[in-house]
Parts: C-alpha cells; structure tokens; sequence
C-alpha cells in the first residue's frame, strides 16, 4: 500500500519504519524542515533502540521517505495516519489544534476513497470534527478512522513489531477490511470497534496503568507505617489471577509522555460532561503530590536537605529513553535546589534540557561520567532504573561521613547497600 504518516515524532517514525519493512510505500510528512533534513539522513530526533538501523535499512530500500511537501506526501496515498502531538491545554483536556491543521491542509490532496487515520491520542467524538474541516476543502469522497497507538518508549519498535492487539475504530467494512489488511504482517488480533470506543480504549489503557502505580504506592505508604514490605505484598498478591504479578511499581509516581496527560485530560473530560467525583481526578492529584511528599519525608531522615551533595542517578522518565517529558527529575532537583541541596545530575542518554543545569544555576551540575557524580556526595537518590546504574558497585562511592541511598524504584539489593555502609532508604520497605 501507498501510506502517509503524518507527524514524525516518536509514533510517527516508529510506524513509519515498521509499515516500510513490509513492503509498504510509506511517505513521512512533517512541516519542521530540519526534522526532515535529519531523518533523510537516518538521524532519529531521539533515542529509541534499533529504530536508527531500522530507519537507515527502509530509506535505502526505497520503501521510506521524508518530505515536508504535503501534495507529494498525499496525492498517492491509499492511507493517511495523523500522528501529530496533542497537548493538554490549560483546562487540562487534549489541545486538537495541530489535528485541526492537518486536515485542513491534507484536504485539497486527498484521493478517492483514501482513508484519514487518527493514531494521535483525542477524545471521542474527534473524528466527525475532523471530517467537516476537511469536506468543508474537498468534495472527494473518504473515510476516517481511528487506530490508536500502544507503544511504550524503550521498547517502541519491538512493540510495534509484536502487539498484544490492533485496535481499530471505524464505521464501515471496507474501512476495516483495508486496515486490518494493513496490520495482518503483524499476526496480532485485531479488536474491530467504533471509532468513539477506540479512542477511549487508549486513555481507558494508560488511566488503568496509571491507577496500579497510585495504588501500590498508596500501599507502600502503609507498609512504611507497620513495618510490612511492598515487594513481599506484590509477590503475595501477584498470585492471584485476577490480580498478577506484573506491572507493580513502588517509587515516585507515573511520569513520561503519555500517563500524565492521558490521566489529566481523561479527568478533565470527565469533569466537562459532569463526571467531576471520579476516581481519575484523585489519581491526577496523588500523582501529582506524590515525590513533594516523599522529598519532605526524606529531609527529615537525612537530618535536612540543606547543604547536603545530592547525585540524582537518572533524569530521563524511564530507561532506554532520552525523554524527560513529565520525568520525576524535573519535580525532584528544583525541589532539592528549593531546600538548599548541591545536586549532580547523571544519565546515560538524556540531554539536561532544562534550566537547573545550565551555568545560571551554580549548584546544579551534569555530567555523563556515573563515577563524577559520586564525588563526595552525601545522598545517592536513585531515580531511574537504568541498567548503567543498577548494575554499578556504589562501593568505591562510600567515605567516612554518613551516606544515604534512596532506592526510588527498589531495585536495590538492600543488605548489599548496607554492608557498604550506607543508610538504605527504600520505598515502601522496613
């Protein structure tokens, strides 16, 4: 098939490479120029394993391309995917307005009977929306569906390699006949659904996982209070069917692209249709409060926060990924520099975009180095679970004065940290 991705971010180019490995012309379309200039050169924007290799093997086969030209990216095309960011606005639901522009600018394009996929993240009701903006240009006949994405950051092309599932949201056969012909090379099942529940699939998903990290730090909240262990809790309980083992996750809440302002926007959508008293809008708020907590009850461990040498150990939102959208280090390190603390920060792969590292700030420092973070720190606060980092002898870290580690995640051998003499400081753990 001749398909169009629009929006060449982390979805768009993902899907872009995987839908070219098999076999598919795929055109990538996006307005910002230099984003384009690198991509032609397999320079991906951001750090995401295997998809470089992927990119550079598509593009010299000839299935793969860039353009900025939405008449040479559209004219052909069979399939348009609209993968564009959708930010929260102030009253915390979906900002549509770059949907909003592509379609009105793919619409003097558009070819018989092609079909407009939303695979960006909208409420419902979004397609007939688009729809208007784009008959409103074109007197061409077409058709819309949705087609959400499940990707995770990290492991984003072998998640689009292997779903668990293909949903796609539409209202005529033909539609879903051409997209799950699309997806078939996947060999995953595909949940064929109304365009409005296929939106809702998707923020219902990330509210749900969201919902399992609130409630597992609530319960470690606990465990703190009575001397019982999570991780004990999480094994006990893992057993039960119902339940399982996986996808427990104690530490400093939910961060990253898409849990925040999926939860945000999914109760502020709530709030708007009159569902205000809902359990999403507590989940937004102890999120929310959850590290200001954690760093206050720490201060009194440490005997105080001020003019101690800090090491945050990971400031991406998790491993394998240089996103720092919405990652616990930008609450963590401006609270830490509130309270007077000296922080180093470290990580493998995320550039320190944000201004507590630049010079304007005299004690907050960055480097690359794990070792030059550990330099007379007096608090190991490890933050993100990075293999660099979890596997490290913090050992040659340890001196005479006291020390802390904060296991963030626990994932931490506790004796271990202790036998080298630091004050273990788990979540959730005696």
């Amino acid at each position: 098939m001749k398909i169009c991705i629009i929006g060449t971010g982390f979805v768009g180019v993902v899907s872009a490479a995987v839908f070219a490995s098999f076999g598919n012309h795929v055109i990538g379309l996006d307005v910002d120029e230099t984003k384009i200039a690198k991509l032609k050169k397999g320079v991906v924007p951001f750090y995401e394993p295997g998809l470089t290799e992927l990119l550079l093997e598509e593009q010299a086969s000839g299935n793969l391309e860039f353009t900025t030209s939405y008449e040479t990216a559209i004219k052909d095309s069979e399939v348009i995917f609209i993968a564009v960011g959708t930010p929260s606005s102030p009253t915390g639901q979906a900002d549509l307005k770059f949907v909003w522009a592509v379609g009105e600018s793919l619409a003097s394009y558009l070819q018989k009977d092609a079909i407009v996929v939303v695979k960006s993240t909208v409420p419902p009701g979004t397609l007939p929306k688009l729809e208007e903006k784009i008959r409103a240009r074109t007197k061409v006949k077409f058709t819309t569906a949705a087609v959400p994405e499940f990707l995770k950051e990290g492991t984003a092309v072998q998640d689009t390699l292997h779903p668990d599932r293909i949903v796609i949201g539409a209202r005529d056969e033909k539609t879903f006949e051409k997209l799950a012909a699309l997806h078939a090379p996947l060999k995953a099942p595909i949940v064929k659904i109304s365009p409005e529940s296929a939106q809702m699939a998707k923020y219902a998903a990330n509210a749900y996982l969201a919902t399992r990290i609130t409630f597992i730090n609530q319960i470690a909240d606990l465990c703190e209070k009575n001397g019982a262990d999570v991780q004990e809790i999480v094994e006990a309980i893992g057993y039960d069917r119902r339940i399982g083992n996986h996808y427990w996750y104690p530490g400093f809440g939910y961060g990253g692209s898409c849990f925040p302002k999926d939860v945000r926007e999914l109760a502020a959508y709530s709030r708007a249709i009159g569902e205000d008293s809902n359990l999403l809008n507590k989940i937004n708020d102890l999120n929310e409060h959850r590290i200001p907590k954690l760093l206050d009850q720490y201060d009194k461990i440490v005997g105080g926060w001020k003019r101690k040498k800090v090491a945050v150990l990971g400031l991406s939102f998790k491993p394998n990924t240089d996103d720092m959208r919405e990652a616990p280090s930008l609450k963590v390190i401006p609270d830490l520099l509130e309270k007077g603390a000296t922080v180093k920060g470290f990580d493998p792969k995320a550039v320190p975009i944000v201004p507590f590292f630049l010079q304007e700030h005299k004690n907050a420092t960055y480097t690359d180095k794990l070792v030059e973070a550990l330099e007379n720190v007096d608090v190991i606060l490890a933050l993100i679970e990075w293999p660099e980092i979890t596997t490290y002898d913090f050992s040659g870290a340890r001196h005479k004065q006291p020390q802390w580690f904060i296991d963030s995640r626990n994932q931490f051998n506790k004796s271990q940290i202790q036998n080298w003499g630091y004050t273990y400081i788990g979540i959730g753990r005696p």
